[in-house]
């Protein structure tokens, strides 16, 4: 099953939460006004998350889609 991977750019949210209204199980609003991606992994401003193709994949294209600065992004990862 392919893989992809699930990058959320902190510094580039502006707190819209449209991300959170797609898809409330996998993004939730912070403390300081902003997103989490819920069990991402932080490196600094970036959280990142491999998910397999199925429900979740598609919660994340959405949130994608839905996001007005473009701090989501989902790309397929190199099959090995």
């Amino acid at each position: 099953m392919a893989k992809y991977k699930v990058t959320f750019d902190r510094k580039a949210c502006i707190g819209a939460f449209a991300c959170v209204s797609e898809a409330p199980a996998f993004y939730r609003e912070a403390a300081d006004g902003k997103v989490d991606l819920v069990d991402g992994k932080r490196e600094g401003e970036l959280e990142t998350k491999v998910v397999e193709e199925g429900p979740e994949l598609e919660r994340h294209l959405a949130a994608e889609k839905v996001c007005p600065v473009v701090a989501i992004r989902v790309e397929k990862l190199d099959e090995e």
